[in-house]
C-alpha cells in the first residue's frame, strides 16, 4: 500500500478503509490435490524472467504489469523468480533483488492473486543458508497472507532426489515452518523438475507440500506426461511453476499441438500453471516483443507468438480467485468472478461487433485490434446461464471477402467454422470463451449462430 503523510488521524483511517484488502481462500493439500478454499481447482498465470540485476528483464518487476496481467490477460497467480545464480543474483545484490520481488508479490496480493516466491536457482544444494535466509525474511513478511506459495528450489539439476534435494527441502522447509506454519510450499524435482515420478516414490513428510513440474511444449510430451500421471498415482499434488509454449532452450516455435495436450491433461487434474516468462528478451518464451512497454498497456501486435497463444490459455482458463472482502481497491472479487476472459475488454473500442443471444449465452465477433489490410479478432462465447455448456461449435461469415489468416483457441474449418478444443470445452456458468483469429480485409461479419447460440 502507498503511503502518504497525512495532517489528521481521521483521514489516515479513511485511507486506510478505503484500500483494506480481500482475502484469497488458503491453498491447503489433499491427497493429490491442491485445494483453493477446500475445492479442488486450478489456475493460470505468468512467470516473470530472473529478477537478476543487470540482465535487462527487471524492469518488468512493477505493480503495472502486474495489474495488466490480471485485468487483460485474466491471470490469477503470478511467479517472482528471485535469480539465485549467476552474476547480478539475490547472493550478490540481494538488495535490489528483493526490492524488485517485493513490488511484484505487494501487486499480486493488492489485486488478489496468488503468488509464488522461487529461489530460482539450479544449485539449491549449494545454497542451502542464503535459501534458509531468504524464505525467513518472506515467511516473516509474508506468513500472514493466504496469496503467498513458497517455491524453495527452481530447477535442480541431474542429482538425487532422495540424497540431496529431499535433506535441502527438509531443513528450508524446517525454517519456514518455523514462521508460518500452513502457506503452500512447492518443491523442485530432479532433473529441470521433470523427475516428479522419483519425488512420488519418497516423499516429503510434512503438510501442505507439493511438487514442481516444468515442461516446454516443443521439447517435452507424452513421456513427461507419463510421469506426471504416476506421480499423481502415487499421491503427491503437482503444481506447474514453469511452462513454455516453445522448446526447452527458449526458442523456436509455438508447439500448438504438445501445447494443446498439456492444458487438456493440467486441466483434467487440476494443476495450476504458469508460463514462462514476462519478458522482451528476444527469444521464443518471451511473451512481447522487444521494445513493447515494460509498464503493461500491450496491444496485440506488441505480443510474440507466444504471448498471444498463451494470452487466450490463460484468458479462457475458467476459474477465477474468490475472495472474502469485497471493499477491495481492485474489486477483483467482481472483476475476477463475473468473467473469466477479461483479456481484451480494455483494449476493445472497436465498434464492429456482431451478435446472438438467447439470453442465456451470448456469441459475439468482435475486431480488438485494426491495420491497414488487416485486423486482430475474436469470438467470444458468454455463458449467462446457471448451467455449464459441454462442448460448442459457433459460424460466421464475412461480406466483404475477409479471409482469416491464423487462428488459435478452436479448430477453423470452411468459411468459418469453429470448434472446442479439448481443454476449453466447457464454458462455466458467467464465463467466457474467445476464439482469437488474424484476417485479411475489413472484417464485416455475419452474425455469429451455432448449437449454443441458436
Amino acid at each position: 500500500m502507498k503511503r502518504i503523510k497525512l495532517t489528521t488521524i481521521t483521514l489516515a483511517l479513511a485511507l486506510a478503509s478505503s484500500t483494506a484488502l480481500a482475502s484469497v481462500p488458503a491453498l491447503t493439500v489433499s491427497g493429490n490435490q491442491i485445494l483453493s478454499g477446500g475445492e479442488a481447482t486450478s489456475f493460470a498465470g505468468n512467470s516473470f524472467f530472473w529478477s537478476n540485476t543487470g540482465w535487462g528483464q527487471e524492469k518488468m518487476y512493477n505493480a503495472s504489469v502486474v495489474k495488466w496481467l490480471k485485468d487483460d490477460w485474466g491471470s490469477t497467480i503470478v511467479r517472482v523468480a528471485v535469480g539465485a545464480d549467476n552474476s547480478g543474483s539475490y547472493i550478490d545484490d540481494p538488495s535490489g533483488n528483493l526490492t524488485r520481488a517485493e513490488t511484484v508479490i505487494d501487486a499480486a496480493i493488492a489485486n488478489d492473486m496468488y503468488v509464488i516466491i522461487d529461489f530460482h536457482t539450479h544449485h539449491g544444494e549449494d545454497k542451502e543458508a542464503s535459501a534458509i535466509a531468504f524464505f525467513q525474511k518472506m515467511a516473516t513478511l509474508y506468513g500472514d497472507k493466504t496469496n503467498v506459495i513458497y517455491e524453495i528450489y527452481n530447477e535442480p539439476l541431474a542429482v538425487s532426489w532422495s540424497n540431496v534435494i529431499k535433506p535441502y527441502a527438509e531443513d528450508v522447509i524446517a525454517a519456514i515452518r518455523a514462521i508460518d506454519s500452513d502457506n503452500l510450499i512447492v518443491v523442485g524435482t530432479p532433473n529441470w523438475s521433470q523427475d516428479v515420478d522419483v519425488a512420488s516414490q519418497d516423499p516429503i513428510d510434512g503438510t501442505n507440500i507439493a511438487y514442481s513440474l516444468h515442461f516446454y511444449a516443443g521439447t517435452h510430451g507424452q513421456s513427461l506426461r507419463d510421469k506426471a500421471s504416476t506421480a499423481l498415482n502415487n499421491g503427491i499434488p503437482l503444481m506447474v511453476t514453469e511452462w513454455g509454449a516453445v522448446n526447452s532452450d527458449g526458442n523456436g516455435d509455438v508447439a500448438e499441438d504438445s501445447v494443446d495436450s498439456w492444458m487438456d491433461f493440467l486441466q483434467t487434474n487440476n494443476i495450476t500453471n504458469v508460463n514462462w516468462a514476462v519478458s522482451d528478451k528476444d527469444e521464443g518464451a518471451s511473451i512481447i516483443n522487444s521494445g513493447a512497454s515494460a509498464t503493461g498497456n500491450w496491444s496485440a501486435s506488441d505480443l510474440t507468438a507466444s504471448g498471444t497463444y498463451v494470452k487466450n490459455i490463460i484468458s479462457n482458463w475458467g476459474t477465477s480467485v474468490a475472495t472474502s472482502d469485497d471493499s477491495s481497491e481492485s474489486d477483483s472479487s467482481t472483476s475476477s468472478d463475473d468473467s473469466t476472459s477479461t483479456d481484451t475488454s480494455t483494449s476493445d473500442s472497436s465498434s464492429d461487433s456482431s451478435s446472438t443471444s438467447t439470453g442465456s449465452v451470448t456469441c459475439e465477433h468482435v475486431i480488438t485490434s485494426s491495420w491497414q489490410g488487416g485486423f486482430q479478432g475474436a469470438i467470444r462465447i458468454t455463458n449467462n446461464s446457471d448451467t455449464a455448456i459441454d462442448g460448442w461449435n459457433v459460424n460466421w461469415s464475412y461480406s466483404d471477402g475477409t479471409t482469416i489468416t491464423q487462428s488459435w483457441g478452436a479448430t477453423l474449418t470452411g468459411s468459418y467454422s469453429a470448434t472446442n478444443l479439448s481443454w476449453n470445452a466447457t464454458i462455466e456458468p458467467n464465463a467466457t470463451v474467445e476464439v482469437g483469429f488474424i484476417g485479411n480485409g475489413e472484417g464485416s461479419a455475419s452474425s455469429v449462430t451455432g448449437d449454443v447460440c441458436d
